[in-house]
């Protein structure tokens, strides 16, 4: 079975219609997708979008580029939460949060210390739960390995990672998966491309960050979780190997990063 281990099925692009997007990734052979929460205001959206998509699962968390907005008592709130979903089998983990030093906005020095308070005060939700984190990278791979360093999660995803092969190996010998996705399909994404054929394939979960990172065949439109084995066939001929390969291997992968999704997929 495929797994998107990334996705906002909350975004606006969907128009509210979440669950029709889960049931025509279904249809497509997408047996899992894991909802991603971006701040305290969607966290009910996306555990009830989850409920309500057999093929469906979700993490909470703060996003960096909702850090701005965020205060102190969001943390606070965000421990309650996780507390209280992990008897929630459809709860997977802590995500989406991470650092981005991409936006203008973000990189003046108080925004990149509240980032970093964010991000490691989840990090110990994280730690203290004994839950995976899905990690946002973008220019930022250094930092947030300093941060992992410190504060270790048990097991989670570098999303839409796109660093050396240097950092990715840090973050493997860390216990994280690397998140690859439509970038990959595009042949002028040369680092992308080399990273994602030289790298351990058992290290590789696989995403579409839906409605976003959309693939070259349907770029610049709204990407959605049905194009993930498309990716995946796109990943196994850069390899050189059968799609199936990709498959089976993306798939245990995607459940060492995100354990708790395998009583999910063992239900599906």
């Amino acid at each position: 079975m495929w797994i998107d281990t990334h996705v906002h099925l909350d975004a606006r692009e969907y128009g509210g219609d979440g669950a029709g997007v889960a049931r025509r990734a279904e249809a497509a052979g997408v047996s899992m997708i894991v909802i991603m929460a971006v701040e305290p205001g969607n966290f009910d959206t996306v555990a009830a979008l989850a409920a309500g998509s057999p093929n469906a699962c979700y993490a909470l968390g703060i996003h960096p580029m909702c850090v701005p907005q965020a205060h102190d008592d969001d943390l606070a709130y965000l421990r309650t939460r996780v507390e209280a979903a992990m008897g929630d089998p459809r709860f997977v983990g802590i995500g989406e949060i991470g650092l981005d030093f991409f936006i203008p906005e973000l990189t003046t020095p108080e925004m990149r210390e509240k980032q970093a308070r964010f991000f490691r005060e989840q990090l110990r939700i994280a730690r203290d739960f004994g839950l995976p984190v899905m990690t946002h990278v973008r220019r930022s791979q250094d930092q947030v390995l300093k941060h992992l360093r410190q504060i270790r999660p048990p097991s989670g995803i570098a999303h839409a990672f796109n660093g050396s092969l240097q950092q990715a190996q840090n973050f493997i010998d860390l216990g994280l998966h690397l998140g690859f996705g439509g970038n990959l399909t595009f042949t002028r994404a040369l680092q992308i491309r080399r990273l994602a054929t030289e790298l351990p394939l058992d290290w590789i979960v696989l995403e579409t960050d839906s409605p976003d990172i959309a693939p070259s065949w349907i770029h610049p439109g709204s990407n959605s979780p049905e194009n993930l084995p498309g990716i995946g066939a796109a990943l196994a001929e850069l390899r050189g190997v059968d799609t199936d390969v990709v498959r089976v291997a993306a798939h245990r992968a995607s459940l060492a990063a995100i354990p708790r999704l395998a009583g999910l997929c063992a239900a599906v």
